[in-house]
Protein backbone atom coordinates (compact mmCIF):
# COMPACT_ATOMS: atom_id res chain seq x y z
CA UNK A 1 0.00 0.00 0.00
CA UNK A 2 1.03 3.05 -0.62
CA UNK A 3 -0.24 6.51 0.82
CA UNK A 4 0.55 10.43 0.62
CA UNK A 5 0.72 12.30 3.48
CA UNK A 6 -0.70 15.74 3.39
CA UNK A 7 -4.47 16.28 3.37
CA UNK A 8 -4.21 12.14 3.80
CA UNK A 9 -2.20 11.17 6.76
CA UNK A 10 -2.18 14.67 7.80
CA UNK A 11 -4.05 17.94 8.14
CA UNK A 12 -1.81 19.92 5.85
CA UNK A 13 -4.27 22.95 5.14
CA UNK A 14 -4.98 23.40 8.84
CA UNK A 15 -1.12 23.44 9.59
CA UNK A 16 -0.28 25.27 6.65
CA UNK A 17 -2.82 28.19 8.02
CA UNK A 18 -1.73 28.57 11.76
CA UNK A 19 1.71 28.81 9.77
CA UNK A 20 0.30 31.46 7.93
CA UNK A 21 -1.49 33.64 10.51
CA UNK A 22 1.54 33.56 12.37
CA UNK A 23 2.85 35.85 10.14
CA UNK A 24 -0.01 37.85 9.42
CA UNK A 25 -1.42 36.24 6.44
CA UNK A 26 -5.29 35.10 6.11
CA UNK A 27 -5.73 31.60 4.53
CA UNK A 28 -9.07 31.59 2.69
CA UNK A 29 -10.19 28.07 2.09
CA UNK A 30 -12.48 29.04 -0.99
CA UNK A 31 -11.20 26.90 -3.75
CA UNK A 32 -9.15 23.49 -4.75
CA UNK A 33 -5.81 25.93 -4.85
CA UNK A 34 -3.10 26.57 -2.30
CA UNK A 35 -1.20 29.67 -3.02
CA UNK A 36 -4.39 31.11 -4.07
CA UNK A 37 -5.88 30.96 -1.04
CA UNK A 38 -2.97 32.92 0.55
CA UNK A 39 -4.14 36.85 1.21
CA UNK A 40 -2.46 39.25 2.53
CA UNK A 41 -4.62 40.50 5.87
CA UNK A 42 -7.79 42.10 4.73
CA UNK A 43 -6.45 41.65 0.95
CA UNK A 44 -9.67 41.08 -1.64
CA UNK A 45 -6.37 39.88 -4.11
CA UNK A 46 -4.32 36.47 -3.30
CA UNK A 47 -0.61 37.01 -2.85
CA UNK A 48 1.50 36.58 -6.07
CA UNK A 49 2.51 32.95 -6.46
CA UNK A 50 6.50 34.02 -5.93
CA UNK A 51 5.84 34.73 -2.22
CA UNK A 52 3.02 32.15 -1.64
CA UNK A 53 5.78 29.25 -2.89
CA UNK A 54 8.53 31.16 -0.51
CA UNK A 55 6.07 30.27 2.23
CA UNK A 56 5.72 27.21 0.95
CA UNK A 57 9.29 26.39 1.01
CA UNK A 58 9.58 27.97 4.89
CA UNK A 59 6.67 25.88 6.26
CA UNK A 60 7.88 22.73 4.30
CA UNK A 61 11.84 23.76 5.59
CA UNK A 62 10.95 24.37 9.47
CA UNK A 63 7.25 23.35 9.87
CA UNK A 64 5.56 20.24 8.46
CA UNK A 65 6.63 18.49 11.40
CA UNK A 66 3.87 20.60 13.32
CA UNK A 67 0.89 19.44 11.76
CA UNK A 68 -1.93 17.07 13.21
CA UNK A 69 -2.52 13.40 12.20
CA UNK A 70 -5.84 13.42 10.27
CA UNK A 71 -8.71 11.90 12.22
CA UNK A 72 -8.40 8.37 12.25
CA UNK A 73 -5.26 8.27 10.23
CA UNK A 74 -3.14 6.49 12.50
CA UNK A 75 -5.50 4.16 13.35
CA UNK A 76 -5.70 2.62 10.14
CA UNK A 77 -2.39 2.55 8.78
CA UNK A 78 -1.79 0.68 12.26
CA UNK A 79 -4.01 -2.15 11.36
CA UNK A 80 -3.51 -2.06 7.47
CA UNK A 81 -0.04 -2.65 8.64
CA UNK A 82 -0.85 -6.05 10.06
CA UNK A 83 -1.86 -7.45 6.50
CA UNK A 84 0.00 -5.01 3.67
CA UNK A 85 3.37 -3.39 3.82
CA UNK A 86 3.02 0.69 3.68
CA UNK A 87 5.19 3.24 2.32
CA UNK A 88 4.75 6.85 2.06
CA UNK A 89 5.35 8.46 -0.84
CA UNK A 90 4.84 12.21 -0.38
CA UNK A 91 5.28 15.34 -2.58
CA UNK A 92 7.48 17.51 -0.33
CA UNK A 93 10.40 19.81 -1.03
CA UNK A 94 13.66 18.24 -0.24
CA UNK A 95 14.48 19.92 2.84
CA UNK A 96 11.58 18.07 4.13
CA UNK A 97 12.74 14.82 4.32
CA UNK A 98 13.65 15.09 8.03
CA UNK A 99 11.25 17.00 10.36
CA UNK A 100 8.52 14.98 7.70
CA UNK A 101 9.80 11.41 8.96
CA UNK A 102 10.42 12.38 12.40
CA UNK A 103 6.51 13.11 12.08
CA UNK A 104 5.64 10.20 10.65
CA UNK A 105 7.62 8.41 13.79
CA UNK A 106 6.66 10.76 16.10
CA UNK A 107 2.62 9.00 15.26
CA UNK A 108 3.89 5.28 15.10
CA UNK A 109 4.44 5.40 11.37
CA UNK A 110 8.17 4.11 10.90
CA UNK A 111 7.11 3.18 7.28
CA UNK A 112 9.76 3.84 4.78
CA UNK A 113 9.43 7.64 3.23
CA UNK A 114 9.99 8.46 0.05
CA UNK A 115 9.73 12.34 -0.94
CA UNK A 116 9.03 12.79 -4.86
CA UNK A 117 7.97 15.72 -7.09
CA UNK A 118 5.79 15.69 -10.20
CA UNK A 119 3.03 12.76 -11.29
CA UNK A 120 3.31 9.34 -9.15
CA UNK A 121 2.56 6.83 -11.20
CA UNK A 122 5.89 6.57 -12.33
CA UNK A 123 7.87 5.58 -9.17
CA UNK A 124 4.14 3.86 -7.71
CA UNK A 125 4.78 1.68 -10.93
CA UNK A 126 8.24 0.70 -10.26
CA UNK A 127 7.69 0.36 -6.69
CA UNK A 128 4.44 -1.96 -7.00
CA UNK A 129 6.71 -3.88 -9.63
CA UNK A 130 8.73 -5.49 -6.62
CA UNK A 131 5.92 -7.04 -5.28
CA UNK A 132 3.38 -10.04 -6.41
CA UNK A 133 0.74 -9.00 -3.27
CA UNK A 134 -2.13 -6.76 -4.63
CA UNK A 135 -1.77 -2.54 -3.65
CA UNK A 136 -3.02 0.07 -3.23
CA UNK A 137 -2.63 3.66 -3.36
CA UNK A 138 -4.08 6.72 -1.85
CA UNK A 139 -4.28 10.35 -2.56
CA UNK A 140 -5.96 13.48 -2.40
CA UNK A 141 -5.46 15.07 -5.68
CA UNK A 142 -6.92 13.79 -8.88
CA UNK A 143 -3.86 13.85 -10.93
CA UNK A 144 -2.06 11.47 -9.04
CA UNK A 145 -4.66 8.87 -8.58
CA UNK A 146 -4.99 9.08 -12.79
CA UNK A 147 -1.31 9.30 -13.20
CA UNK A 148 -0.81 6.02 -10.80
CA UNK A 149 -4.11 3.80 -13.12
CA UNK A 150 -2.02 4.86 -16.42
CA UNK A 151 1.24 3.59 -14.74
CA UNK A 152 0.13 1.09 -12.82
CA UNK A 153 -3.48 0.10 -13.65
CA UNK A 154 -3.33 -3.08 -11.19
CA UNK A 155 -3.12 -0.98 -8.15
CA UNK A 156 -6.77 -0.18 -6.25
CA UNK A 157 -6.78 4.12 -6.12
CA UNK A 158 -8.77 5.69 -3.41
CA UNK A 159 -9.35 9.15 -2.94
CA UNK A 160 -9.46 10.38 0.55
CA UNK A 161 -9.66 14.07 1.73
CA UNK A 162 -8.60 14.79 4.87
CA UNK A 163 -9.85 18.70 5.75
CA UNK A 164 -13.46 18.67 5.78
CA UNK A 165 -13.05 22.49 4.01
CA UNK A 166 -11.45 21.19 1.30
CA UNK A 167 -14.09 18.76 0.52
CA UNK A 168 -16.40 20.37 -1.32
CA UNK A 169 -14.03 21.91 -3.16
CA UNK A 170 -11.98 18.69 -4.18
CA UNK A 171 -12.29 17.57 -7.78
CA UNK A 172 -13.20 13.77 -7.90
CA UNK A 173 -13.86 11.26 -10.20
CA UNK A 174 -15.74 8.50 -8.05
CA UNK A 175 -16.02 6.11 -11.53
CA UNK A 176 -12.27 5.65 -11.50
CA UNK A 177 -11.55 6.49 -8.14
CA UNK A 178 -13.33 5.96 -4.96
CA UNK A 179 -13.90 8.73 -3.17
CA UNK A 180 -13.74 7.96 0.95
CA UNK A 181 -12.91 10.68 3.36
CA UNK A 182 -13.36 8.34 6.78
CA UNK A 183 -10.61 6.16 7.22
CA UNK A 184 -12.07 3.75 8.84
CA UNK A 185 -14.41 2.84 6.13
CA UNK A 186 -11.39 3.89 3.49
CA UNK A 187 -9.37 0.98 5.63
CA UNK A 188 -11.71 -1.42 5.24
CA UNK A 189 -11.92 -0.94 1.56
CA UNK A 190 -7.93 -1.31 1.34
CA UNK A 191 -8.03 -4.24 3.44
CA UNK A 192 -11.15 -6.14 0.79
CA UNK A 193 -9.21 -5.00 -2.31
CA UNK A 194 -5.63 -6.03 -1.48
CA UNK A 195 -7.07 -9.75 0.03
CA UNK A 196 -8.70 -10.96 -3.23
Amino acid sequence: MIVDVDEVLGLFMKGFGGFLAERGYDFRIDRFALFQNIYAAGAAEHLDLETGRALFNEFFAGHCGEIEPAPGAIEALNRLSRRAEILILSNAPPQAEQLRGAWLRKHGLSHPLILSSGPKGPITAGLVAQTPQRTAFVDDLLPNLDSVAEHAPGTATYQHVADERLRPLAPSAPERHPRIDDWAELAAAIEQAVSR
